[in-house]
């Protein structure tokens, strides 16, 4: 088996990682393996990043044949007890079950669910198509944060590398092998920044400003706008747009803008209580049984859910689940929740810094 370190030198990061836990106690894995199941191919390199005496450091084991692979895993473990926090790519479906299974396999002590961890990939993957990324493979996060890397090769195709490598032990394969790894380790380690998108969604948004704007649409009839200017608890570090639910949204660094659609019309709150009310059809209203009692029989009729209503003309906001109260709706089978843009609401900064994440949430998620 041989071992190999490089040190980044001068290389910084360009996310707040420290949020998650020391530096010194964070480690960086990724593994390269013959083939997808674990129980047919074996692990021939394991490559980590951790933080020393200042500067980052990528350290790899590499197997020089099949019959080095228990050494290689128990290196490996040996030196990643010391360690409280993992970070990796995709590694809770992948590298993580395939370690434990070698580990298993040898007969050596492993145990990654008392330790915690941050799998980009799933902290990145409900946000691509927000992100318009083709899929979240590491090379296309790379490429949309602008990462160039020198390696060009799949993880598949240096299957036959290790393969020819096992009979020749040519060291320009042996090269070929450990830069594929090493610029998986750089890599994850540049894309960092990519977790604040991830932050834009799941940390506190600041509304700035809020702002009405009128315009005229396409076909002339006039129309009213929210306009949130936001500011993010993390630098988004490429631009981002997007369209969903018919709002739009565009960030860049610590700054955000979204536009809301603002409805003006008449909608309807609905009682839940309804077996205390009576429908007036004539009104087209419900009011409550100690009032609509002085009102003749014949023009009132017990509520039921669908007609114990008020109507009421204002102008309103979307929201996808019950941010605000009380909301209303247009009909009592729609889907559709709004609450109306009062004057206590326009004047209430923390509910519209709560609405802006309620918003991007449902841009995000949209089916």
């Amino acid at each position: 088996m041989k071992t190999e370190e490089i040190i980044l030198g001068n290389f910084q990061l360009k996310y707040p990682l420290e949020r998650l836990a020391p530096l010194d106690r964070i480690l960086f894995l990724d593994i390269e393996t013959t083939g997808l199941l674990s129980s047919g191919s074996m692990i021939y390199l394991i490559g980590c990043a951790f933080f020393s005496e200042g500067n980052w450091t990528i350290r790899q084991w590499f197997a020089q044949s099949p019959e080095e692979e228990s050494e290689l895993v128990k290196s490996f473990l040996s030196f990643a007890e010391k360690y409280t926090y993992l970070i990796h790519y995709n590694g809770n479906s992948f590298d993580l079950p395939f370690i434990k299974h070698k580990a298993d396999q040898y007969g050596l002590p492993c145990d990654f669910s008392k330790i915690e961890g941050l799998d980009i990939y799933r902290r990145i993957a409900p946000y691509k198509n927000f992100l318009k990324l083709s899929d979240c493979k590491l090379k296309t996060v790379e490429h949309f944060l602008g990462i160039k890397r020198e390696d060009t090769y799949s993880g598949g195709e240096l299957i036959q590398i290790y393969k020819d490598f096992i009979i020749s032990h040519d060291y320009s394969l042996y090269h070929t092998l450990l830069l594929h790894n090493s610029d998986d380790m750089k890599g994850m380690l540049e894309i960092l920044p990519v977790l604040s998108y991830y932050d834009l969604f799941n940390s506190r948004l600041k509304a700035r400003k809020v702002q009405a704007n009128y315009y005229n649409d396409i076909h002339g009839v006039p129309r009213k706008e929210l306009i949130l200017q936001l500011v993010t608890a993390s630098p988004l570090p490429a631009p981002v747009t997007f369209m969903g639910k018919g709002c739009h949204f565009k960030g860049e660094g610590h700054e955000g803008t979204l536009i809301i659609p603002i409805y003006e019309e008449e909608l309807k709150y609905f009682y839940a209580n309804f077996k205390d009310y009576y429908y007036l059809p004539t009104e087209d209203i419900a009011l409550h049984k100690s009032i609509a009692s002085f009102v003749d029989k014949e023009y009132r009729q017990q509520a039921v859910a669908s007609n114990c209503y008020t109507r009421k003309f204002s102008c309103y906001l979307p929201q996808w689940k019950v941010l605000a109260e009380p909301f209303f709706k247009r009909e009592y089978k729609s889907r559709d929740l709004f609450f109306e843009l009062t004057d206590d609401i326009k004047k209430n900064r923390q509910l519209f810094s709560d609405y802006a994440s309620h918003v991007l949430n449902a841009m995000a998620m949209q089916d």
